[in-house]
């Protein structure tokens, strides 16, 4: 077990990998790959070698799973998750220099963020004029359906 797994283990129960999926709505073969990729490790293994996850794992994943749609790619993950890492457990104990580095790097991923956000809106309201569109092309009488 790691370091971070026994102090958390301590504190929080571990959770097996089916109850993480149902908490972050990945799926297992998901999280699995996102393990293979290194973007988040489970904290222990039960003496059955079943994975064990903490809360900050699945917190792990939900940045993750909120990247995805926004078209960051694995690489842009691990970085991003690598400062934020940095940043969390390095305190006091980084140069001025490397921690603003790091803050460099985690608010250029929250334009880049912001900037996929706008386009999401975007696009949204262009399918909402069009559902609208078709809403209004059909004859009042006929109930819409969801």
């Amino acid at each position: 077990m790691t370091g971070r797994a026994r102090d958390e283990g301590v504190h929080g129960k571990h959770m097996q990998i089916g109850e993480v999926a149902a908490r972050t709505e990945l799926s297992l073969r998901t999280i699995r790959h996102y393990e293979e990729n290194g973007l988040v490790i489970p904290s222990a293994r039960s003496q059955g070698g079943f994975r064990l996850y903490t809360e900050t794992d699945v917190a792990r994943l939900m940045v993750i799973r909120r990247m995805k749609p926004l078209g960051f790619t694995l690489d842009q993950m691990r970085d991003l998750l690598d400062a934020t890492d940095r940043l969390d457990t390095g305190g006091d104990e980084l140069d001025p220099d490397e921690r603003e580095a790091l803050i460099t790097r985690v608010r250029g991923y929250e334009r880049s963020a912001a900037e996929q956000v706008e386009k999401l809106r975007v696009q949204l309201a262009r399918a909402e004029d069009f559902a609208a569109t078709l809403r209004a092309r059909l004859p009042e009488s006929e109930p819409a359906r969801p």
